[in-house]
């Protein structure tokens, strides 16, 4: 076989003599014989072998060069996204389930505004605006945004009354915002049943279930978000609802990885706060402090961290301190239960006339709120059973208990029945609020104080007594009372219940043997 033994060089010049053949063939579109014999043939020219000889070794030079050039050539980048402006950061945001940064969400609001003038039947961009009024609302305490919320998300709807899940969950978000649970309740429900695989409307109907006391309902519905969606949102809320259910180490547990987790300062905020929060209940003011200070770091326009802050140096005895950060929270955001915590802080102090002025603060707010569509009836309620007219009280959280029956207004309705001298009715509400509510010291004290007006001494020393041991800075009015109590309660007396223990002199009845259990019938 010639061609088998002929060297590789021989062979690269006779493909490169074709190819070069071939090329000329193509260019004049017929075949001549001399071509017919190069394609069946090698050349055995020698001018012609030491020309593609030539040819064949700058061809393989050539590849070599071009391969390394190929492997020292870079990759080529990849192309970056633009950065995302404030409005786009405040959607981004909105999507994580994150609060938006204060600034950026004043550009979002501002370019709906501008686009909805030029095109105002986006029903989606009347839904974003609607959901930002809301939010802009609650970071800022400003209720006048909420009339505003409920224009655009209704105008929305009223573009696309089908389908439209969007403007159905602002709508929830706007209840909830204005303490209308039931409200939420429909709102969400309508919006889950719309896509029930769409993560964002479910921590709107958790806090609608939270708001009306259906501890099932929040189970539920916190089990299906968890198996939607995760992240820095899902802990935040999970952590709510097991401090709730009173499972203090789960909720720190969940809201410090929420933190870790957040999606920007706002949310990191919000999340370090709660932290906050538990170590306060917890009767640990030092260490709420701490998380206070470190949400004001992340965010210095969260308002109740800057009340929780005058609560935690209130209760660390730094009062001047206490006094200045809670006159900050209410120049930022004059909340009706910030001026309350106040007023009690001033009246501890004897200085009448100071609390009396936050007490004005508060009425007047309620009302201003009240026009808005925010519903204040529990921190009104809590007020006038403590500070005005207990009967007024009775009458609003009476109303306030059949719209929304959580173990909070529970709690307030049974202590304003007790300061208008219906503790016996009032014991039955404070015992639903300690047994289906959060652990907490103020709900424990007001049952234990119904039960040392009705005489039952032994239940009324253990739940204050239990209230003191939770938080023994949990009032600054509240806390001398309780402990005032506790002294007139005494020491329980010797021998323990009556009915656990013989007359002295006695002989005790012999405790009696347990009955043997029958034996089984033989089977026949």
């Amino acid at each position: 076989m010639e061609i088998e033994s002929r060297s590789g060089a021989e062979a690269a010049k006779d493909v490169i003599a074709r190819d070069a053949t071939a090329e000329d063939v193509a260019a004049k579109g017929t075949r001549s014989p001399t071509a017919s014999r190069l394609w069946s043939e090698p050349s055995r020219s020698p001018r012609r072998s030491a020309l593609l000889r030539r040819a064949l070794l700058a061809s393989v030079a050539g590849c070599v060069v071009l391969g390394g050039v190929l492997v020292l050539w870079p990759e080529p980048r990849k192309a970056v996204p633009p950065a995302l402006g404030p409005a786009g950061r405040a959607m981004a945001a909105a999507g994580a389930g994150a609060p938006a940064a204060l600034p950026d969400l004043t550009v979002l609001i501002e370019e709906r505004e501008t686009h909805l003038r030029r095109h105002p039947g986006d029903d989606e961009s009347w839904a974003v605006l609607g959901a930002a009024y809301v939010e802009r609302g609650l970071r800022t305490a400003d209720s006048a945004y909420y009339p505003k919320a409920e224009r655009a998300l209704r105008t929305s709807l009223t573009t696309r009354p089908r389908g439209n899940t969007q403007a159905l969950t602002g709508m929830a978000a706007l209840a909830n915002a204005r303490h209308d649970y039931r409200g939420a309740k429909k709102w969400a429900e309508g919006a889950v049943a719309l896509a029930p695989k769409r993560w964002s409307a479910y921590p709107a109907l958790i806090e609608a279930y939270t708001g009306l006391g259906d501890a099932k309902g929040v189970e539920k519905a916190l089990e299906t978000l968890k198996e939607l969606h995760s992240g820095a949102a899902v802990k935040a809320r999970s952590g709510q609802v097991y401090r709730d259910r009173g499972w203090r180490e789960d909720a720190a547990t969940a809201l410090m990885d929420a933190a870790a987790l957040a999606e920007g300062p706002a949310q990191k905020a919000v999340c370090l706060y709660r932290v906050g929060e538990l170590s306060w209940e917890r009767g640990e003011p030092a260490e709420a402090l701490r998380y206070y200070e470190a949400a004001l770091h992340a965010d210095p326009d969260h308002h109740p961290s800057l009340a929780g802050k005058g609560r935690a140096l209130a209760a660390l005895g730094r009062t001047a301190d206490a006094l200045r950060s809670y006159q900050n929270a209410l120049v930022r955001q004059p909340a009706p239960e910030y001026a309350l915590a106040l007023g009690e802080l001033y009246e501890s102090l004897r200085l009448a006339p100071a609390a009396r002025a936050q007490y004005d603060v508060l009425r007047a707010r309620v009302k201003q709120e009240e026009v808005n569509g925010v519903n204040d009836e529990r921190v009104l309620g809590l007020y006038e059973a403590d500070h005005g007219d207990p009967e007024a009280a009775v009458d609003r959280l009476r109303a306030e208990f059949k719209r929304h029956a959580s173990p909070e207004v529970a709690d307030a309705l049974g202590w304003a029945l007790h300061r208008a001298g219906k503790s016996k009715a009032g014991l039955k509400f404070a015992t639903r609020a300690t047994e289906k509510g959060p652990i907490s010291a103020l709900l424990s004290y007001h049952r234990g104080e119904i039960e040392r007006e009705l005489g039952k001494y032994g239940a009324a020393r253990r739940h204050i007594g239990a209230a003191l041991r939770i938080n023994p800075h949990f009032s600054p009015l509240l806390v001398p009372a309780a402990e005032h109590a506790m002294e007139a309660l005494g020491e329980p007396p010797d021998g323990g219940p009556e009915e656990m223990y013989a007359p002295p002199g006695s002989t005790p009845d012999p405790i009696p043997k347990p009955k043997p259990k029958p034996k089984p019938a033989q089977q026949s």
